[in-house]
Order: C-alpha cells, then sequence, then structure tokens
C-alpha cells in the first residue's frame, strides 16, 4: 500500500488498545493506517435528503430489508390465523393453549438458532451468498407451513421457518451497513426495522381480509404469501455488489475499491471513495494482525469461536452489556406477545372478535408510526 497523505504508520509511541487491553503497537512494528477511518468519510447530506443523492446504495439497502419484511410478515400472520376457526378445524391441537403457545414459540426458537451461524456463514461465503441460502431455509419452512398436512409438520415448518428469519434479520443489516455511506448508515439501517414493522402490518391485514374465506385457503394463502419477499431478496441481491469490508477480509482490496466506485457511483480516483477505500483496509489489516497475536495458529471456525468469547474480554464486556441489555430490554417489553397474540388478548379483556380485531390493527399500524419517526429523524439527533 503507497503512502498518501490520508495515511500514517503506526509506530512505537502511538498507542492503540486491541480487545484484551494490550498496546496495538506492542505487536506491529509496521502497518501502515488511515488518517480518517472510514466512518468519517463524509459524500454529503445526510437523513433522508440525503437518499436522493445515493439511489443505487439506497436501492441496495431496500432490496436487503427485505429481509426484515419477511421477519415481520412471519411474526405478524400468525395473529389472526391463532383465532381463526378455519384453521382450528384442521390443527385442533393449535386450539389448546399449549398447542398455540408451541407452535408460535418455535419460530423465535429457530430465529435463536439461526442467529448463531450466521455470521460464520456470512463471513465465510459473502454477506450476498448468505442472504440468498438463508432465503432458501426460509422458503423451505414457509412451503412446509402453508402445505403442512399435520400439527407436527406445521411445528417443524415454523422452526426451519425461524432459521431462515433469524438469519435473515441478522444478515441484512451486515450488508447494509457495510455497504451504506456513513452519513446515510443511520437511516438506511431504519430501514431494516422499518421493513419488520411493515411485514407485521401487512401481513395482518392480509389475514384479516382472508378470514372470511371459506376453507383452508383462509390460512394457506397468506402463509404461502411470506414467500414472494424473500425471493425477491435471494434473486434480487444478486445484481449489487458485494461488501466491500467482506472483500477486504478475504484479501481482494481492488475488487474492494471496484464495489465501492459501484455504490457511491463516483470514479475510483475520487478522493471520498480513496479515503474510505484506505480506512476499510487498514481497519481490517489491524483486525487480522491483532486475532493472529491473540489467537496464533487457529483454524477459520476456531477464529469465529474466539471472536465470541473476545466480546466477554475484560477490554470489551462492557460494551457487550449495553449491546446485548439494549436487545434484552427492548424483547422484554413484551412486544412479541402482542405481535402474536393481540386479538387473543383484547378477547381475553372482554372485547368482541371484531372489535379485537381491529384494536390488534390499530396497534400494528401505531408500530409503524413510530420507526417511520425513528427514519426521519435518527441522522440528525443521534443514536442515543
Amino acid at each position: 500500500m503507497s503512502t498518501s497523505p490520508d495515511s500514517q504508520t503506526l509506530k512505537k509511541g502511538k498507542s492503540i488498545d486491541n480487545a484484551h487491553g494490550e498496546h496495538v503497537e506492542d505487536f506491529i512494528d509496521t502497518v501502515e493506517i488511515s488518517l480518517t477511518p472510514a466512518e468519517d468519510v463524509s459524500y454529503g447530506r445526510g437523513g433522508v435528503r440525503g437518499l436522493f443523492d445515493s439511489p443505487f446504495v439506497g436501492g441496495a439497502a431496500l432490496l436487503a430489508s427485505l429481509g426484515g419484511f419477511s421477519f415481520g410478515y412471519d411474526q405478524g400472520v400468525i395473529s389472526i390465523i391463532n383465532v381463526m376457526e378455519q384453521f382450528h378445524a384442521v390443527f385442533p391441537d393449535a386450539a389448546t393453549p399449549f398447542g398455540k403457545g408451541f407452535m408460535t414459540g418455535m419460530l423465535e426458537f429457530g430465529a435463536f438458532l439461526g442467529c448463531l451461524f450466521m455470521p460464520t456463514l456470512a463471513d465465510k461465503i459473502s454477506r450476498k451468498r448468505a442472504l440468498t441460502v438463508v432465503v432458501a431455509i426460509f422458503n423451505i419452512g414457509a412451503i412446509m407451513q402453508t402445505a403442512a398436512p399435520s400439527y407436527g409438520v406445521l411445528v417443524a415448518g415454523r422452526t426451519i421457518g425461524g432459521i431462515g428469519v433469524g438469519t435473515l434479520a441478522m444478515g441484512s443489516p451486515i450488508y447494509i451497513s457495510e455497504i451504506a455511506p456513513p452519513n446515510l448508515r443511520g437511516t438506511l439501517l431504519v430501514l431494516e426495522s422499518i421493513s419488520i414493522v411493515a411485514g407485521v402490518v401487512i401481513s395482518f391485514f392480509i389475514t384479516y381480509g382472508t378470514r372470511h374465506m371459506a376453507g383452508e385457503v383462509s390460512f394457506r394463502l397468506p402463509l404461502g404469501l411470506q414467500m414472494v419477499c424473500s425471493t425477491l431478496l435471494g434473486i434480487g441481491i444478486h445484481f449489487y455488489p458485494y461488501s466491500p469490508r467482506w472483500l477486504a477480509l478475504v484479501n481482494r482490496p481492488q475488487e474492494a475499491l471496484q464495489s465501492l466506485t459501484r455504490l457511491r457511483r463516483l470514479p475510483a480516483d475520487d478522493h471520498r471513495v480513496q479515503a474510505e477505500h484506505r480506512g476499510i483496509i487498514s481497519e481490517v489489516e489491524v483486525q487480522k494482525i491483532m486475532q493472529e497475536r491473540n489467537h496464533p495458529g487457529k483454524s477459520f471456525l476456531a477464529l469465529e469461536f474466539a471472536g465470541w468469547c473476545d466480546l466477554f474480554s475484560k477490554k470489551l464486556w462492557r460494551r457487550t452489556a449495553v449491546a446485548v441489555g439494549i436487545a434484552f430490554f427492548q424483547q422484554f417489553s413484551g412486544i412479541n406477545a402482542f405481535i402474536y397474540y393481540a386479538p387473543t388478548l383484547f378477547q381475553s379483556l372482554g372485547q368482541s372478535e371484531e372489535m379485537s380485531l381491529i384494536m390488534s390493527g390499530v396497534f400494528n399500524i401505531l408500530q409503524l408510526v413510530a420507526v417511520a419517526a425513528c427514519f426521519f429523524i435518527i441522522d440528525k439527533v443521534g443514536r442515543r
């Protein structure tokens, strides 16, 4: 890597700490790093207005966010199906409290399993290909749910579909964050949340409309429709570039630069593209050197496991606690219970069947309004 005004050499006397609280200079003799971190490069306006300046990357992020839509759809579709008489006539086990809860909860169990292996898969075969693989898993689960002849097959389909949505819900934000320009990263990541809630809302109103259909089509149709957006994602993502950061991770720096030029719609010699490219390459190189220093001679899978362990090291455990705490308490608020069981909960409070469905719909729309507000303000007021 050639020396430039935007780069410097890391030598003795400079202090950078790794995950174990050691100084990087203690084991790096000479590594060229960028003076301008990749996240500090500015490409113009932020927020929603900035999307008009970057339509290509906005389209890529919108397509990737269909993974979140599929997650939300799979969550929301079951709420009205759970109270359909046609559904209970075919699957009487799902009418019991345990059967209903077990069938619904297996989606979350599958999502938990999917979250565990998605990072390894995304690092190994790329973010794009990983999304295609998990779309296939999701669609297998959707087919099993749609065509299920018995309660057992339905539960198995929910579990496999859960693995798919868990990996989609993790893989899509990874891809979005790595292709987004720094000035739009927050806004584009909120697209994932908007898509999740939009999936919940749309699936709710689809089942609200199909509940009056006679026979099994009333619930099998909305279950089958969940494959539409996931399939669009699995096919469409291949028309967009690989993540520049992933290309850097697998020692393809020139392709990383080419990916950046496509994403930013700028020539390769543009100073902003060059600065971002140098920042990405430098960050990846320092990360690799620290991994080799802390975990010498380990295989790919062993390094992945070691990376998880590093999250609980003395240097990083506080950050890990904050990240896990935010996610935990967001779920602990009980939002998923309302998504899955809102009609049932409102009926238990004495509301009529029709009113319970209307109130559930209003609740879902309010979720969409709240997350849409975040979309417009996150890059103005900050994450906290």
